[in-house]
């Protein structure tokens, strides 16, 4: 057995129909971490709040190396004005988040869905009007914590979404 480098692999590049809105992220390291999984799965566009960390702040540029130049990304100023957007443009707006209405990932077809919009909740206080979610998925979790980083609850929820869409297009 050998290890690969970077050189050596080629990924079989797909782009998919999926938006990732942060609401309100704060640490440029959870920005960087969404650059490169975003990347890594395909994710059509990104937005962050206008008042998370840039894609100028050093610690984002470190973390998400050149992703930031290939994914799509814009910032917002209202976060009901652009949910309300995005569904008007007839996308589902999922909210990765732990309520009393959530769906379990394993439990849901997202190959139903033409274009989707995964909503990561902030750091400290999760999505601020959880009521503009169309769905509410949850991530089946077994040990004492009920929750984890956001950024990784995002690349569960890119590998889930994904592996269905892509499954339904062969």
């Amino acid at each position: 057995m050998e290890q690969l480098t970077h050189y050596d692999i080629k990924n079989n590049q797909k782009q998919f129909p999926i938006t990732i809105v942060c609401d309100a992220l704060r640490t440029p390291e959870n920005i960087g971490m969404c650059f490169r999984i975003s990347e890594s799965f395909g994710v059509d566009k990104i937005y962050f709040h206008e008042d998370s960390p840039s894609t100028e702040n050093r610690k984002v540029i470190n973390i998400a190396r050149n992703t930031i130049t290939q994914v799509k990304h814009d910032y917002y100023k209202d976060f009901n004005q652009i949910i309300t957007q995005l569904k008007a443009a007839g996308n589902t707006i999922f909210g990765i988040e732990i309520t009393d209405k959530s769906i379990n990932i394993q439990d849901f077809n997202f190959k139903n869905h033409e274009k989707i919009v995964l909503i990561l909740g902030s750091e400290r206080h999760g999505i601020g009007d959880i009521n503009l979610m169309d769905y509410t998925i949850s991530i089946p979790m077994y040990g004492r914590n009920s929750s984890m980083n956001v950024v990784h609850s995002l690349a569960i929820m890119l590998y889930e979404v994904t592996n269905q869409l892509a499954v339904s297009k062969k």
